[in-house]
């Protein structure tokens, strides 16, 4: 049921529709697992235009702040014809107060890659729009997410910005799964495919003062804890930089922005993302003319 249909379905009508689906959203149940939920930005002229609106994705951290990641990708929606999707994942989903499990993927038996790409196709069919690949930007636990769903799901991207990850996933076929690749299939039935990935651009930003460690240490005894946890550097620069090079030892090309005085503040980092993705955009829809 694409939005106008919806409308009629509720009694909304016109009204309804541009109060809480179009511009600033409501915050919707997603409806594949109402556990979890999203809010959108959708430009009003969104149908309109020489190109078809695209999507953007942000994903917030362990903060939860996906409101003001909505928000802050607002603009760039208004202007580029993007829709911006912003998933909430809650923490403690499962009563257990875990905070950190959509940060690698998998959680018992939720897979937080599959409950995006639901919410995605939802979105899609709500505007009557096809998102066979969009552009996904994280930062911090969202940084954690995004490259892993990269490492997952290369063809359903057309950008990924990585920002600031605690920890990271190296392209590492002697270490298992978070820290390396080696059981990615037994996992996720999935291989690594480093063809799909070398075609997806990929930018990373971290703030050059981000030198806190007491959040990202992993330590014996803790949830996520596996040897050589800690080896992918000590702070996130650190680590975000061996994923850099990680991924260009793949051939994968990388943009990197370190933000000079800035510590862990997403907000103060999105600039560059921006930036990012309308040059990809710029291509994309270059291709297509």
């Amino acid at each position: 049921m694409n939005v106008r249909a919806a409308d009629l379905a509720d009694g909304g009508g016109a009204r309804g529709r541009q109060m809480y689906d179009l511009g600033e959203t409501t915050i919707f149940a997603s409806r594949a697992d109402p556990r979890f939920s999203y809010a959108l930005y959708v430009p009003p002229g969104f149908g309109e235009g020489p190109h078809p609106a695209e999507l953007v994705v942000a994903m917030h951290g362990t903060g939860r702040s996906f409101i003001a990641y909505r928000d802050a990708f607002a603009e760039f929606g208004r202007w580029n014809n993007c829709i911006v999707l912003c998933a909430l994942f809650p923490a403690g989903v499962r009563g257990d107060g875990n905070r950190d499990g959509f940060k690698y993927i998998l959680e018992a038996d939720i897979r937080y890659d599959l409950v995006l790409t639901d919410m995605v196709e939802e979105v899609a069919e709500r505007y009557g729009l096809a998102f066979d690949r969009f552009a996904l930007f994280g930062y911090s636990g969202g940084g954690h997410f995004a490259h892993r769903f990269l490492i997952l799901h290369p063809r359903r991207l057309w950008a990924a910005s990585i920002g600031a990850p605690g920890s990271v996933t190296l392209l590492d076929s002697n270490r298992d799964w978070w820290i390396g690749v080696r059981d990615l299939e037994q996992r996720f039935g999935v291989s690594v495919d480093l063809d799909s990935m070398r075609e997806v651009p990929v930018h990373m930003v971290v703030g050059a003062a981000d030198l806190e460690t007491w959040e990202i240490t992993h330590r014996e005894g803790g949830r996520y804890f596996m040897p050589h946890a800690n080896d992918a550097g000590r702070t996130r620069p650190e680590r975000l930089e061996s994923l850099r090079r990680s991924f260009e030892a793949a051939g994968i090309g990388v943009r990197f922005d370190l933000m000079p005085g800035v510590s862990h503040d997403g907000l103060r980092c999105v600039e560059p993302v921006k930036t990012f993705f309308a040059d990809c955009l710029t291509a994309r829809r270059a291709g297509r003319a």
